[in-house]
């Protein structure tokens, strides 16, 4: 049996790794293919893909949106045109607000007697995307807090003293984005939306009436149990399947590139399945 991890992060976005060394890290781990899906950009999958020839491996070009919707909610892009126009103008502007968005969080985080600057902050990121993780990693060096997770559990999340909302598209914006750029859409790890089954349903028909393509199926937090619920979801409402293990690197050191917690298996037959719907 070949394995895949569809749901990978980079240096372009949070993760730990460049997109050169996670393809590397891939062959080490004996993957047949992964996805590089940074969050609300694509400046790591060109390089990813590049290496991926090199290195005989599948690298298929994707991202990951976050859209608003109360929660967290995520909307995964898959086999997306890197060169689109709509795609490109679309994630510059998003990144405008980003950078609107971070020097206010660390002024919050001034006033609470959190003393860390934004030059600091763009350090971390080394030139890429600056985000939260990295306003944490400067946190964490200053003493303020022992690891990532504390950080935002204490001040970075939704309803915590330094959280500013980030401005995104709305669910269906974010479809109509992967869609327009010639990807399928598919709705990332939805045990986190915290709906229960039949709402969970109900949302899932407004996603499909947008133009929704698939459903991630196997993830890092999920069980057998819920894993069968969304598998069963995707074959009443003919869905694509795809799964992965949200592999950031040292941002997660928990979840392991193609296993998530060490029990994590994607099957390649998926990757095959999103192909030939494509035609």
């Amino acid at each position: 049996m070949r394995y895949i991890d569809l749901h990978v992060h980079t240096t372009a976005s949070d993760g730990s790794m460049t997109p050169s060394q996670v393809v590397q890290y891939a062959v080490k781990k004996n993957l047949a293919a992964i996805a590089i899906t940074d969050h609300d950009t694509i400046e790591g999958v060109s390089e990813g893909v590049e290496q991926g020839k090199k290195e005989g491996i599948e690298v298929v070009p994707g991202i990951e949106i976050s859209v608003d919707f109360g929660v967290e909610m995520h909307i995964l892009g898959y086999f997306i045109d890197i060169d689109s126009t709509i795609l490109n103008d679309t994630l510059n502007k998003l990144k405008y607000y980003r950078d609107q968005r971070n020097p206010q969080i660390i002024q919050k985080l001034n006033e609470l007697g959190v003393e860390i600057t934004m030059d600091e902050v763009e350090s971390k990121a080394n030139g890429r995307i600056v985000g939260r993780p990295h306003i944490a990693a400067v946190m964490i060096d200053k003493g303020y807090v022992n690891s990532t997770d504390e950080a935002f559990d204490r001040y970075l999340s939704v309803g915590r003293p330094a959280y500013v909302k980030k401005q995104k598209l709305l669910p269906e914006e974010g479809i109509e984005l992967i869609k327009k750029a010639g990807g399928f859409a598919v709705l990332a790890h939805p045990i986190f939306l915290k709906k229960e089954d039949e709402e969970l349903e109900y949302l899932l028909r407004q996603l499909i009436r947008y133009g929704l393509d698939g459903l991630e199926g196997y993830y890092s937090d999920y069980s057998a149990e819920v894993s069968n619920k969304y598998l069963a979801l995707a074959r009443k409402y003919n869905l694509i399947v795809t799964g992965g293990s949200d592999y950031h690197g040292k941002s997660k050191p928990h979840i392991e590139l193609g296993e998530g917690y060490g029990t994590l298996k994607v099957p390649y037959q998926l990757l095959e399945t999103m192909k030939g719907r494509r035609g």
